[in-house]
């Protein structure tokens, strides 16, 4: 079992973002926290965890680094003696939020893995996203959660952005290497509904070449991909298990969780889940549904999808893509080789 809890604060709004967070919400923070920890109270008891342990925790957003770590000092003390020995406990963080002294005290806190929303070292194109941060943030950052001893560090860049090249992604990347990270996740900019740049979808280029070429670049210096837009010789747990279909824990306002056939919605308006952290929307999904993310997933990653969650239609679909050299087979796993490729072997795979 997973644990994800959503912190649903920024300093400024990405015009990519289409996450629930607020920049006009920071008087709330400390009555957030206390209805959080009553939501993860309630959620440990209806997810029976007497009986698993916490595999791994992951704290996102929104900026995890806008909320004072000493607020999140009661779910640690809760969570602490479910949370699997050795247990991967990741967070998201800004660069300009995320100080030498906030750093320390998640780490204290038993946070040992970090992940900085950099996006780009190159400021002309942080501006453009709408990134609170210079360069330096984000490098001197980085530098500092590897002194205070995180191991497992990751950073996000985001291509295909208008006016992206190869020689700027290029040196984005070979500043990117330069850093003590083990993890890069690489994202192709979308446009989503609700954002500030589905206003001006123009934004985004359509240049297959700068995929290929963010990939390459990054398999030579030695981080092999293990999904679609996640590369690195440390692969996350928390990550592999949302692939894998594991039962998780979604707290705070705007997340997610689920449980065997069945998908939980708190409220994501935040005063909203202040007032209600336990009233919770059930959403029952069918086994087509499930079979259709196991798909999906497993596509998108190298879990694969394993031989006996298919029907009969969906095998000899998949046997046929495995006979043209599409999709490979192990033992009883069929496996992609190209992840760029995974929405259209699953449309295939599902016809």
């Amino acid at each position: 079992m997973l644990l994800y809890i959503h912190i649903p604060y920024c300093d400024s709004k990405c015009h990519y973002c289409s996450f629930n967070s607020y920049v006009d919400k920071f008087d709330t923070r400390k009555n957030y926290m206390s209805a959080l920890l009553k939501q993860l109270k309630f959620e440990l008891q209806r997810f029976q965890t007497k009986t698993q342990e916490i595999e791994s925790v992951f704290i996102g957003g929104g900026t995890p680094s806008t909320v004072h770590p000493q607020l999140f000092k009661p779910i640690f003390e809760l969570i602490h003696p479910l949370v699997k020995q050795g247990a991967e406990i990741t967070t998201e963080a800004n660069p300009n939020s995320a100080t030498l002294s906030w750093l320390k005290e998640m780490y204290n806190l038993g946070v040992n893995r970090v992940s900085f929303g950099v996006q780009s070292f190159n400021q002309e194109k942080l501006k453009g996203l709408n990134r609170n941060h210079s360069p330096k943030n984000a490098i001197d950052a980085i530098h500092n959660a590897y002194k205070i001893g995180f191991k497992n560090i990751s950073l996000d860049i985001i291509y295909n952005y208008q006016g992206d090249t190869i020689e700027l992604l290029k040196k984005d990347l070979d500043q990117a290497f330069e850093l003590p990270i083990n993890h890069i996740s690489a994202y192709e900019l979308t446009i989503e509904s609700q954002t500030k740049f589905y206003e001006t979808p123009e934004v985004k280029q359509e240049d297959d070449n700068l995929a290929f070429f963010v990939k390459k670049t990054i398999e030579e210096k030695g981080f092999p991909q293990y999904e679609i837009s996640n590369y690195g010789n440390y692969q996350s747990v928390h990550n592999r298990g949302y692939w894998e279909l594991k039962d998780y824990i979604g707290v705070g306002a705007g997340a997610v969780g689920f449980k065997k056939d069945k998908r939980y919605y708190p409220h994501s308006n935040i005063d909203n889940y202040i007032k209600e952290p336990s009233e919770i929307r059930e959403e029952i999904l069918t086994q087509e549904d499930i079979l259709t993310e196991k798909i999906l997933l497993g596509l998108r990653s190298n879990i694969g999808i394993k031989e006996g969650v298919l029907n009969k239609k969906t095998k000899k679909n998949a046997d046929f893509l495995v006979e043209h050299k599409k999709l490979n087979r192990l033992s009883s796993t069929y496996y992609n080789p190209n992840f760029f490729l995974s929405d259209e072997i699953a449309l295939y795979l599902l016809d």
